[in-house]
């Protein structure tokens, strides 16, 4: 019998997170041939998710969870959470209800065709401007940055066969990136089109910080792109102001009257200055991301969990 694990991060969702599992546990009921586990990763959320988490743990078996020490944001909630799947085939989802369980086999079904990831495409998004503003800005960044085919829409919605997860864990940097790590791994990706549900509660987790670094992860854990970047407009820079040195000592022979204007030498040092700080900045991050990788920041630690035992050094899960 194959098996299919969820894996859920949680994170102000104590009045939708039931509803979710609800779902996930009729859906699962109608294929009988699937057997399937729940794993619900609590990412220190500031509500009473743990309280309605451990309740839906006592009451039904195929139900995980994991309380992290603090909030390590999305991503690194997901890399807890794959940590403890047993399952063929890898579901990720929201917390919120807006990704409909109920259409987890479309993604499955397509995975069994022969691709290794099927992401959920939402024709009609139920965001915020603010959130589709960023889903926009991040698959651009994606397509730059990590060469995402454009014709591939990454969602949080989607299924990956188990080799893919199992890859994805053996990073071990304090900076996940999912997507990111899934398009190293493959490209044999497939989006199918899925119904977008409003959001029934609560709002988005993802403030403009959270968003930025969310970026900076993606701009700096697979790319050297950025770097690139600084080079060609340092030297862009450099021609440009040798070009400007040419033109005023021509400027200077044809006319030798003409004083030197003051604005304009401003003018070139503040912009040269600001050229200089702006790529200082983004090396600076990198070296930092590289000091506190080699001081092996952890990407989440785990401060509780139920129905999950751990052997020695490897963790595994309970059998019913």
């Amino acid at each position: 019998m194959e098996k299919v694990s969820f894996v859920i991060p949680c994170y102000g969702s104590e009045h939708t997170i039931e509803t979710v599992t609800q779902q996930i546990k009729a859906v699962m009921g109608t294929r009988k041939e699937y057997d399937y586990e729940i794993i619900l990763v609590n990412d220190y959320s500031p509500d009473n998710v743990w309280s309605v988490i451990t309740r839906l743990c006592q009451e039904d078996g195929h139900i995980r969870a994991v309380k992290l020490a603090k909030n390590f944001g999305q991503h690194s909630a997901l890399m807890a959470g794959y940590t403890f799947v047993t399952g063929d085939y890898i579901a990720t989802l929201d917390d919120d209800g807006q990704t409909p369980a109920e259409e987890v086999f479309k993604l499955i079904d397509k995975v069994k065709e022969g691709y290794d990831v099927a992401y959920g495409y939402y024709a009609e998004r139920k965001d915020n401007i603010f959130r589709k503003f960023g889903t926009l800005m991040n698959n651009k960044m994606l397509e730059t940055m990590i060469e995402k085919p454009k014709n591939i829409h990454l969602t949080s919605y989607f299924v990956a066969k188990r080799y893919i997860v199992e890859e994805i864990t053996k990073y071990q940097n304090p900076y996940p990136y999912i997507w990111g790590l899934v398009l190293r791994t493959t490209r044999n990706i497939v989006n199918v089109e899925i119904n977008h549900q409003e959001r029934k509660e609560g709002k988005s987790g993802y403030t403009f910080a959270k968003l930025i670094n969310l970026w900076m992860n993606g701009f700096t854990a697979f790319s050297v792109k950025p770097l690139r970047i600084a080079t060609g407009v340092g030297a862009v820079t450099s021609v440009l102001g040798v070009a400007f040195i040419i033109f005023t000592i021509v400027k200077k022979l044809l006319n030798p009257e003409l004083v030197p204007g003051y604005s304009s030498l401003m003018a070139v040092l503040l912009f040269i200055g600001g050229m200089l700080m702006v790529m200082l900045g983004l090396i600076g991050e990198y070296v930092g991301r590289i000091y506190i990788c080699i001081n092996a920041s952890p990407q989440f630690v785990i401060g509780e969990q139920l129905n999950i035992t751990k052997t020695d050094t490897v963790c595994t899960l309970e059998k019913e």
